[in-house]
């Protein structure tokens, strides 16, 4: 194993680390929450890392690119629905999850097309953006850990973390769109 092929390792193991944490969290064990939240925590690091050291090593690539927002929107989303279901009476909760699912869908899609017109730097990640994807990943954490630890309530802190996010999901996807709304405008008067 070479050192450049670290990052795009790091990518896979958010996919790997799917099933691991549904599993954790639905054993029938002592602490099982516990070991899903770390595992969804380790690929929540992961998000974060993989693209810094492609970086740093000069490794990032057109597959890594692409399979990285792959990773997160799928761990998110498995993430969001084992919360959503858990807390299936907590209204808050299950909307927020839907404008998170939304929210990711549409960019990714808005992303791809705007790819597509050579447009993509338009809706390239934003400083909020990343608040917003470091928000969710630790919501989503705490929610799936719902626990006490050093003294603290996790899961409590997981509802406004989870709600503010959600809040940063709806900014920032207004943001993306109105930033992509010239070249949508433009691709629409040039086919007619």
């Amino acid at each position: 194993m070479n050192l450049q092929s670290v990052p795009m390792m790091m990518t896979w193991s958010r996919v790997v680390l799917i099933p691991v944490f549904l599993i954790c969290y639905y054993a029938p064990i002592e602490d099982a929450r516990f070991w899903a939240g770390l595992a969804f925590m380790i690929a929540a690091i992961t998000d974060w890392f993989d693209g810094f050291l492609a970086r740093k090593l000069g490794s990032d690539s057109k597959l890594g690119a692409f399979l990285d927002p792959v990773a997160d929107k799928l761990i998110v989303g498995a993430a969001l629905v084992v919360v959503a279901a858990e807390y299936h009476d907590n209204l808050l909760v299950i909307l927020s999850a839907i404008v998170i699912l939304m929210r990711e869908i549409g960019i990714s899609a808005l992303r791809e097309w705007m790819a597509e017109n050579n447009a993509r730097e338009v809706v390239a990640v934003s400083k909020l953006g990343k608040v917003k994807t470091a928000s969710q990943l630790a919501a989503l954490t705490w929610l799936l850990y719902g626990g006490e630890l050093w003294g603290i309530n996790w899961g409590e802190l997981g509802f406004p973390m989870l709600y503010f996010a959600a809040v940063l999901t709806l900014i920032t996807w207004i943001q993306y769109m109105r930033a992509a709304l010239p070249e949508i405008l433009r691709s629409t008067e040039s086919k007619s």
